[in-house]
């Protein structure tokens, strides 16, 4: 009887012992995640018909879970590298059949920016998107983002910003459009932009925001006009902004309105100090993103 207690008990033990290790193997095992190729959208078109705007929202629903499921896993308990490149053709494929879709946008701009780094592709799908959701001021909004952060493209953010502006009126749009016009070496258009934003505006607390501004981009035109003037008498740039007041091109330097000192840089720029932002006010800038 003692013995076939001891084989009994030794069985039980061997059991859990084996239960344990088989359940550690399958929670720790390579898990082969596929997402798979995605037709081209002309030819989906054909097959689906009417029924474009279901397939899109599927097939985005169909990366997201993909995706999540990228996410929730360790990435070394993953058989397979993510397929990224399937995962933004589909996305494309979505927003080909269904370009007011979006998911496909949110998507987009999420997981191929930061995740992956190909934000000019980013940004060719949401200037395709712009051709229809004409109204939608997020699109150019993440264009302008991405031309910003991720590409340093001041000229074709300052585009994006001031489109996104002209949509939504959001004041912080307005800013950053002629911030970025003016680091595109483009304050001509900044200016106009603006005081046609003051014309259109109602509220005095914007009129206020871009007056300021406009008062800081005509005086930083000011000052380049200036230095073009020293040139065409001295045949060279001047090497501080101070020359110009010495040779009296310049009654006096102008002041920053956002407080910072105007000054050149190594490439004979117009810059300042505050960098056309508020200096030490504590103010904080950030637009509602909700549809």
């Amino acid at each position: 009887m003692k013995i076939k207690a001891l084989a009994l008990i030794f069985l039980l033990l061997a059991y859990v012992v084996i239960v344990s290790w088989l359940t550690r193997y399958m929670e720790q095992r390579p898990v082969a995640i596929k997402l798979g190729y995605t037709p081209s959208a002309s030819a989906l078109k054909l097959v689906c018909g009417d029924q474009r705007h279901v397939l899109a929202e599927w097939s985005i629903l169909k990366v997201i879970f993909y995706f999540g499921s990228l996410t929730d896993k360790r990435p070394n308990s993953i058989a397979s590298p993510p397929e990224y490149y399937n995962m933004f053709k589909t996305v494309e494929t979505a927003i080909e059949l269904d370009p007011y879709n979006m998911d496909a946008y949110y998507f987009a701009q999420a997981a191929f920016t930061w995740e992956v780094g190909h934000a000019q592709d980013v940004n060719r799908l949401l200037s395709y998107g712009m051709r229809f959701r004409t109204w939608d001021y997020y699109l150019p909004y993440f264009a302008g983002f991405n031309a910003a952060y991720f590409l340093k493209k001041p000229q074709d953010a300052a585009m994006y910003f001031k489109k996104a502006a002209e949509l939504s009126r959001n004041t912080l749009f307005t800013n950053l459009a002629a911030r970025y016009l003016y680091e595109a070496d483009q304050t001509q258009i900044a200016i106009p932009f603006l005081i046609m934003m003051i014309d259109k505006s109602t509220d005095t607390t914007e009129k206020a925001l871009y007056t300021r501004r406009l008062e800081a981009l005509q005086a930083a035109q000011a000052i380049q006009k200036g230095i073009e003037q020293f040139e065409i008498k001295y045949g060279n740039k001047p090497v501080t902004l101070q020359e110009l007041v010495i040779t009296k091109i310049l009654s006096e330097i102008p002041t920053d309105p956002y407080g910072g000192t105007f000054y050149l840089d190594d490439k004979s720029k117009v810059r300042t100090t505050s960098k056309l932002a508020p200096v030490n006010t504590g103010q904080n800038y950030s637009p509602i993103i909700k549809p």
